[in-house]
């Protein structure tokens, strides 16, 4: 096994064991689904707050309403919970003061940096796979229609959105191996997630990473594909520079 192997399976171990992995994974699925569920409840008896909430979502039914307003939980939520564990999964070695140890393994620290990001890259597909099997249960049970081809492809866009939303918090990471902190990583989570809604609420969103996902997973028609491409630049630029700043890491500073 080669060395970028080896930290995989022992960042994966590490991530397994711990607390943080189904903390996160457990509030982000009943958080969606409990989020969800009550958004739609609401809708339905009229409350003007949830329809003014949804926009043009209020005006649609079945699986478009379900999965467009998933879609709006899980673009902020989702977001959150990915920014946290991507900066828990650099910045607890330093939380931890387990840092040192990793200067006397044979395994390079960049092999252990792109390690963590592959673990937490296989950790958004097993989400992206959980939520849409949760979405199409709450569905199902609320009696929308299960056997018409198209409520497959309106459920396609939660794991295709999950996976984008994950993509973009890995600058979190980097974040946090660069201050050394778990908190920073978290702040940088927040700081990213208000730009969004900045550029969203200004329309500037469809040709930028940070929002087109979220813009394309509520209204498909209005974010054309190559804007979705460019999300692909911020986890190989980030995920460079995180693997870059650790192989360059020294222990007095």
């Amino acid at each position: 096994m080669n060395a970028l192997g080896i930290a995989v399976s022992v960042e994966t171990r590490k991530a397994v064991a711990s607390r943080v992995l189904p903390w996160t994974s457990g509030i982000l699925i009943f958080g969606l689904a409990a989020l969800t569920g009550g958004l739609l409840t609401a809708a339905a008896a009229g409350d003007e707050r949830v329809l003014a909430r949804l926009g043009p979502l209020a005006e649609t039914h079945g699986w478009t309403l379900l999965v467009g307003t998933a879609a709006q939980v899980l673009a902020a939520g989702g977001f959150g919970a990915c920014g946290i564990l991507v900066s828990w999964l650099y910045g607890r070695e330093f939380a931890d003061g387990t840092i040192a140890g990793l200067f006397a393994l044979p395994v390079p620290r960049a092999s252990v940096a792109l390690g963590k990001l592959l673990v937490f890259l296989g950790w958004a597909v097993t989400m992206a796979v959980a939520l849409t099997v949760t979405l199409g249960v709450i569905g199902i049970a609320a009696g929308l229609p299960s056997s018409d081809p198209d409520n497959a492809m309106q459920l396609l866009r939660i794991p295709l959105l999950t996976l984008l939303t994950a993509l973009l918090a890995v600058p979190a990471g980097w974040i946090a191996s660069l201050a050394r902190s778990v908190l920073a990583g978290i702040a940088a989570t927040i700081v990213l997630l208000i730009v969004a809604q900045v550029c969203a609420v200004l329309g500037v969103g469809v040709w930028v990473p940070l929002i087109a996902p979220a813009l394309w997973a509520i209204a498909p028609d209005t974010v054309p594909w190559p804007a979705l491409l460019g999300v692909a630049v911020v986890p190989t630029v980030f995920g460079g520079a995180t693997a870059l700043t650790w192989t360059r890491m020294q222990l007095d500073r």
